[in-house]
């Protein structure tokens, strides 16, 4: 997968807390949004693929907007986990033929129809009720819920503070000030202001916790080749992946030995460093999956950027800002631009290839995204053309 599929088109909604329309739109909007991006038809796009959670039928954006005779239809499990997953599925099947133009989109009411935060609900039919009912009765019904755990034994193991998850949330803040599209835009976040936010779960505050956002995004990939041709310069795939791990759970993987650490992270990110030939030294940029801020920290010690129990050292003195030792998140993440399942997150990946970000560091040849923690996930290396 090392330069067989790139990214050529961008698309995304406005981010809100009220959209007033349909998801169906939503995802139109995105999706069209991309190929006018790459400067396509919609009738040249024969490849859809989202989540399995997204309630936008494939069939129902394809008619909608006018698309052609479609080769791939593909969906991908796991929330937040999935978002690389789409890329590896649209950089595969353009690698290999089977579709030459792939548009890979989310499109929710995340926060005025059904809220992801709300967590294990009458609705979930799923085989995952089986292990989440080990912790229903203690209390542990939502994301950050389950996170909190694993961050209180982070924090016992590696002497991890408060104030460590909160340059998470500053530092990430900073960027979204310049970002007209985060819901943060113009409005700064200070430590005291962190430190004063209520408690969601301990040891996570408000600040900690991702946001839940109406919005659409769609990324569109075809071979580097073909994007050559097309209106934008284009963000080249080095390496993709998609990666679980023994002892897998969706997002309680707690009874693994170390519950401190991402495993199923340092596994996506040993298959795309060795696709791309590539190392964490060759990164100048970052956008990692911040649903909460602890996460970040241990995500910068799996992808190894830094060592175990590091990550606190990492993100001081701005190490995270756009001239610190890794610019991450330069569009606000999860925590401060919006939520969209991290989808959002791959297209400001390719801006940072592209040189177009709001916040863009100098220097920018290759950029690692990953997606959602605590679940099977996946990890994309982007690079210039």
């Amino acid at each position: 997968m090392n330069n067989e599929a790139a990214i050529a088109g961008i698309g995304q909604t406005k981010y809100s807390k009220n959209s007033g329309v349909s998801e169906l739109a939503l995802a139109c909007e995105a999706v069209l949004g991309a190929i006018r991006d790459a400067g396509l038809e919609p009738s040249q796009v024969d490849g859809l693929t989202t989540f399995l959670m997204d309630s936008s039928d494939e069939v129902e954006v394809a008619r909608a907007l006018g698309l052609g005779d479609l080769t791939l239809l593909s969906r991908v499990a796991y929330g937040g986990g999935g978002a690389v997953g789409l890329i590896h599925q649209a950089a595969m099947a353009v690698a290999t033929g089977a579709a030459k133009y792939v548009v890979a989109y989310r499109a929710l009411n995340g926060r005025s129809g059904q809220r992801m935060g709300q967590g294990v609900s009458g609705d979930i039919i799923t085989s995952d009720l089986i292990h989440w009912s080990w912790y229903m009765p203690y209390g542990m019904l939502t994301p950050a819920s389950w996170v909190a755990l694993a961050a209180q034994r982070y924090m016992h193991e590696y002497g991890a503070t408060h104030e460590d998850f909160g340059e998470v949330a500053v530092q990430t803040r900073q960027h979204a000030i310049n970002n007209p599209n985060a819901a943060f835009y113009q409005t700064p976040l200070t430590m005291e202001d962190y430190l004063g936010s209520k408690w969601v779960t301990e040891p996570l505050r408000l600040f900690d916790c991702c946001q839940e956002t109406d919005g659409g995004c769609a990324i569109l990939v075809t071979t580097p080749e073909r994007a050559k041709d097309l209106k934008q310069p284009a963000a080249v795939i080095r390496g993709v992946s998609q990666a679980s791990f023994d002892g897998q759970e969706q997002m309680t993987s707690f009874y693994r030995e170390d519950m401190s650490w991402l495993p199923e992270m340092e596994l996506a990110g040993k298959i795309v460093y060795e696709q791309s030939g590539l190392g964490p030294k060759d990164i100048d940029a970052s956008i990692l999956y911040d649903a909460f801020t602890p996460e970040v920290l241990m995500q910068l010690e799996a992808f190894g950027f830094c060592g175990k129990g590091e990550g606190k050292d990492f993100v001081k003195d701005g190490g995270l800002l756009r001239g610190g030792k890794l610019p991450n998140n330069t569009h606000g993440g999860l925590l401060s631009e919006s939520y969209i399942h991290g989808v959002n997150n791959i297209a400001e990946g390719a801006r940072l290839i592209r040189g177009t970000s709001y916040n863009q560091p100098e220097g920018v040849e290759h950029v690692l995204v990953s997606s959602g923690v605590g679940v099977p996930t996946g990890a994309l290396i982007l690079g210039k053309a």
